[in-house]
């Protein structure tokens, strides 16, 4: 605000011009203008009340159609709207896909239906009446239930689909097309019967089955787990193959990407099968934690998001192996979301990231505990039901249901980047205290170069020199002895609240120095260093009664060995592989006792892009030859072991998509892939001798990884002739061309290319562009090969992208967006493509504010 002038009168001086006479109009209490969002749709008449406007009552232009002076009070406006879906690429809003129409309205899609005010607070109940040539699409489909329908003139036919309850524009669905469906019922919890339907075209319906035992079982622990019951007589999903996303929630008609539905054994990996039960799991949870209560705003959006992914991966950690799942999770967390906390792109919680909002969530159930996270819950649900709302009220209902006031908990709604959480420790033999040390620290981010501390649950375990728990009954913090009973009972694992800059937690009764187990679970997604040494690793590794730390003592361990043995490459040293790690993957391997699943997560070396995000300088070639000598290593060290592996864990003739098979099968594929990296003639036997006797997809494929790893004519052969096999599925087909994207056969670039021109790729299907596209950016190797290679075939195709999708060429221009990470070379040839990118006319809002944020960093 400027500073107030004095004004003095020895300033006067005389006006150079006078008024004559001032004529004023006051019209007051008249409405503000009312304003729509429109693109791409062409406006054909307007009326209110049914008076159709003039010309000077409104104003349209390439985004918004604005009505100057609508009626006070309510009134009823009238829009005729034209729109293409035919030559609507962009996969939003109306569209036609393989000869059916169907929509994608998330988050900004509406307005290319019609003009609307289109944001999630504006909540309506909708109908919809859908004429169409009868032949060419029988079926009509909408939100909400049936209300009539009925034949026309000229092979016409109608349907009025009534929604009763209110929602955003953004849940809106509308699908026509030649389809037919697999019926089944679910009878709710209240007994109310429910009609479920599958539709895909008729070819594709025998893969349906895991998908609908996927809705039933769904349906039922939403109701077990949160008392949640569906609310109409029917829910719809439709499979479609042209779709930017995995799915979309909208109110009981979900349009889902068709490879999160469609699978059978010879066609689907265990993977796709794990993904089609969380995908229809996380879009089902939609129907209350997204649509009964949605969000008030795109800034809220990790709220819908993050609640329902968190609800999904507890729906998939009940149905499988627990530690597995977490594992997972983790492991997504830190390969997508922690290179982008520490890069230009980095953001808060708010508004859109989905995977760190869900470990918020999950922080909740950690502090508050089952039963007190499901009476937060609740609490949401009777508040919140019907509305619009923020991360706020979300929180508030946590904290009203359980009087804890979390104070400074919602910082992690604000504040960006990843917490560093360091913690040392000491252990007092005369006073028998052991005592944690704990210090935090936010990095700045692009915006926010101060950061407070955050609220932080870390929870804890104290292991004895046997590798047993030792119960925990009290704890001294912040100048008090706090209890840790429960119910009088000692504890094995703690929840610490570390919530200051700097702070201190003192165990009383520690007869001798314990080995700490820190972030149980992990129950903070925060970076940890620690003063626990390789030999308490070890030690964590082989008796950790948390199976997920278990995991995370031996990933610490292959970090440091990696980041060792990466200085080593860099200097000329020879390489030399620490014997321990042999020694311990030989015990887990031999570990009947251990889970087969979690043994193949175990004896998984750290990926190449999170040794790289540990890197000042990231070194592509270096971190890239480590992990092949050590995969080589291993392979080499443990041939009989990981060959008795793969003889015992094959499949039997008849798929099975439990648990224990599933298990199995991730083993033996794991197994078979170290023995691949050796090149050796026997083990291509081997493989080939598996690629060829497989009877299912999942294995099929792993011994594809298995083979595809060594350059020449028997690679190029099986290649082939799984192209030849599966050319008529376009789901298998783009697992064959991810596969060949991510190779790290030197100069893929030129093979990617090629690939691009291959009579089943599809530039407009984004399936095929991730697969293709993406996956190359995925292979640090050639991505970043030192000519630019890799950074200049990008550039070439975030441009052809824009041009038709640019949601999807947003999201293709992103793997540039931390090229300040590299050597000054590789910086220039990024950098270099970053530029020409933001210089061509007509680029796309979304890739012009990734490009020129990752720029500008």
């Amino acid at each position: 605000m400027a500073t107030p002038k004095e004004i003095f009168l020895k300033d006067y001086k005389q006006p150079d011009y006078f008024f004559d006479t001032v004529d004023l109009n006051f019209t007051l209490g008249c409405s503000s203008p009312l304003i729509l969002d429109g693109v791409d749709v062409k406006l054909i008449s307007l009326k209110v009340n049914g008076k159709e406007l003039k010309e000077d009552d409104f104003h349209l232009d390439s985004r918004q159609l604005t009505v100057f002076s609508p009626p006070n009070g309510k009134f009823m406006m009238e829009t005729v709207t034209e729109i293409y879906p035919q030559k609507n690429t962009s996969l939003e809003g109306l569209y036609k896909s393989s000869g059916n129409f169907c929509t994608q309205c998330e988050a900004e899609g509406f307005r290319k239906i019609t003009f609307f005010q289109d944001r999630p607070d504006i909540m309506a109940k909708f109908s919809c009446r859908i004429e169409a040539d009868k032949s060419l699409y029988p079926v009509l489909l909408s939100n909400g239930n049936l209300i009539k329908q009925g034949e026309m003139e000229g092979g016409m036919h109608y349907a009025i689909w009534e929604d009763p309850f209110k929602k955003p524009s953004y849940l809106f669905a509308l699908v026509a097309g030649k389809l037919e469906s697999r019926d089944d019922s679910f009878v709710t919890c209240s007994g109310r019967k429910v009609i479920l339907k599958i539709w895909t075209p008729s070819q594709d319906l025998p893969k349906t089955e895991h998908a609908m035992y996927s809705l039933k079982t769904v349906m039922k622990w939403d109701e077990d787990v949160f008392g949640l019951e569906y609310d109409l007589d029917l829910f719809n999903i439709v499979a479609v193959p042209d779709f930017n996303m995995g799915a979309m929630e909208n109110k009981s008609l979900n349009i889902f990407n068709s490879k999160v539905v469609l699978a059978s054994p010879e066609t689907a990996t265990d993977a796709d099968y794990a993904a089609i039960l969380g995908v229809i799991g996380h879009e089902y949870f939609h129907n209350w934690t997204g649509n009964r209560v949605t969000c008030r705003d795109w800034f809220q959006l990790s709220l819908k998001e993050g609640l329902t992914v968190f609800r999904e991966q507890e729906f998939s950690s009940d149905l499988g192996c627990r530690p597995v799942k977490r594992i997972a999770a983790v492991s997504k967390l830190r390969t997508y979301q922690f290179p982008q906390d520490a890069g230009p792109m980095a953001h808060p919680v708010r508004p859109h990231s989905y995977i760190k909002g869900a470990e918020v969530v999950r922080m909740y159930k950690t502090l508050l505990s089952n039963s007190g996270f499901r009476k937060g819950m609740d609490l949401y649900f009777k508040r919140h039901d019907g509305q619009a709302v923020t991360c706020e009220d979300f929180f508030a209902a946590m904290r009203d249901a359980n009087g804890d006031e979390m104070a400074n908990f919602l910082l992690w709604y604000s504040q960006a980047g990843t917490p560093r959480l360091n913690v040392n420790s000491a252990y007092n033999a005369q006073d028998r205290t052991f005592s944690l040390k704990f210090s935090q620290e936010v990095p700045p981010t692009p915006g926010q170069p101060i950061k407070e501390p955050m609220f932080i649950p870390v929870a804890l375990g104290l292991l004895d020199s046997n590798g047993k728990d030792i119960p925990l009954s009290s704890v001294y913090h912040d100048g008090k002895l706090e209890n840790i009973t429960n119910n009088g009972h000692p504890v094995h694992t703690t929840v610490l609240r570390v919530t200051k800059e700097k702070e201190e937690f003192v165990f009383n009764n520690i007869l001798e120095r314990p080995v700490p187990s820190i972030l149980r679970g992990y129950s903070a997604p925060v970076r940890l260093d620690s003063d626990l040494t390789d030999a308490d690793l070890s030690f964590l590794l082989a008796n950790d009664s948390d199976e997920f730390n278990r995991w995370e003592a031996g990933q610490v361990l292959g970090r440091k060995l990696m980041l060792s043995l990466v200085s080593d490459y860099q200097l000329n040293k020879p390489l030399v592989l620490n014997p321990q790690l042999l020694h311990g993957i030989k015990s887990i391997l031999g570990d009947s006792s251990m889970d087969k699943e979690f043994i193949a997560k175990a004896i998984t070396l750290p990926g190449e892009g999170e040794i790289m995000d540990l890197m000042e300088v990231a070194d592509p070639d270096a971190v890239h030859a480590v992990r092949t000598f050590i995969r080589k290593q291993i392979a080499s060290g443990l041939k009989e072991e990981l060959l008795y592996v793969v003889k015992n864990n094959r499949s039997s003739e008849q798929y099975e998509f439990n648990h224990s098979s599933m298990a199995r099968r991730a083993l033996k594929n794991i197994a078979l892939a170290y023995l691949g990296s050796l090149g050796a003639a026997e083990i291509t036997q081997l493989a080939l001798q598996e690629y060829k006797t497989a009877t299912n997809m999942t294995e099929q494929f792993g011994a594809l990884v298995a083979l595809e790893q060594t350059p020449g004519q028997i690679r190029d052969d099986v290649l082939a002739d799984f192209y030849n096999k599966w050319q008529h599925d376009f789901l298998v087909v783009s697992k064959w061309f991810s596969l060949q994207a991510m190779s790290e056969v030197p100069g893929n670039v030129e093979n990617v290319r090629k690939l691009i021109n291959h009579p089943a790729f599809d530039i407009r299907n984004p399936n095929k562009v991730h697969s293709l596209i993406g996956g190359f950016c995925a292979s640090p190797v050639n991505f970043h090969a030192k000519d630019g290679s890799g950074y200049k075939f990008l550039g070439e195709m975030v441009l052809q992208l824009d041009k038709l999708n640019p949601q999807v060429a947003s999201r293709t221009v992103s793997a540039l967006s931390r090229w300040k990470r590299y050597d000054e070379n590789r910086q220039a040839l990024a950098k270099a493509q970053l530029i020409m990118i933001l210089s061509k006319n007509g680029l796309s809002e979304n890739v012009f504010e990734i490009a020129s944020k990752s720029l500008g960093s």
